[in-house]
């Protein structure tokens, strides 16, 4: 089966997120640094702010003075991957074709290759949402943020697919929360599994998906009705038989 995606321009997640050198003396950023890969690696709750400070190199007052507690930390590194992980996703989607087909269904070669990687340990936002119970939590908020930001990119391609054929542009919301949780259960299956080929299997799916959006478009009585119209002749109306008054 001919690809209709291509990754070889699919940007490497691990430069993407790596960060700039911080310099020495800017604590904030090298808490931030040191939180973000602990938690991702190891999780919220299992990474305490003794090992934070200490893999950071600052001091623990420099700590209070930037963040003051735990939680305020961990959004706001969630906050900084948010910023680099949606530029690096909306980039390699960007590159995967000219079509909004090719860009939708490339954004699973661009999770393949982040999948592949070996610092890959599933989405942030939702093993961080995972590990809080609570909706109204400044870091439940922050992937709530995240999710909200992928939605609306997806639907952006959703939009230019719906332009490009015959679907209906009424259904593309639906569509891409369709797709959003396509992307999602790819991650999460990928996680559990270890095998990065869960991206092709949802996009499978997810080629699936488009081609029944396209053909029930294309059988829908109203777009026929309208298509009939458009290629009949307009009909003549007959002389009237009434003579003038």
């Amino acid at each position: 089966m001919t690809r209709e995606t291509s990754n070889d321009l699919a940007p490497d997640l691990a430069s993407q997120l790596a960060q700039d050198p911080v310099p020495a003396g800017n604590a904030r950023e090298r808490l931030l640094d040191a939180a973000e890969a602990l938690i991702y690696a190891g999780g919220i709750h299992a990474t305490g702010v003794d090992a934070i400070v200490r893999q950071s190199g600052a001091a623990r007052k420099s700590f209070y003075t930037h963040f003051g507690s735990k939680d305020a930390l961990v959004a706001a590194a969630l906050e900084r991957r948010d910023e680099r992980w949606m530029n690096w996703f909306i980039t390699g989607t960007q590159q995967c074709g000219k079509t909004a087909r090719k860009r939708l269904l490339g954004m699973f070669d661009v999770l393949r290759e982040w999948f592949a990687s070996d610092d890959f340990h599933g989405c942030a936002f939702l093993n961080a949402a995972g590990e809080i119970a609570s909706c109204d939590d400044p870091i439940r908020i922050v992937a709530r943020k995240h999710k909200e930001r992928l939605l609306d990119f997806v639907r952006t391609q959703c939009d230019a697919f719906a332009a490009e054929s015959t679907i209906d542009a009424r259904h593309t919301a639906r569509l891409a929360r369709q797709w959003l949780i396509l992307l999602d259960g790819a991650i999460a299956v990928a996680l559990v599994s270890g095998e990065a080929d869960a991206a092709l299997d949802a996009q499978t799916t997810a080629r699936t998906l488009l081609d029944a959006e396209t053909a029930k478009s294309a059988d829908s009585p109203t777009r026929n009705s309208t298509r009939k119209s458009a290629n009949q002749p307009a009909t003549r109306r007959s002389p009237s038989r009434r003579t003038a008054t």
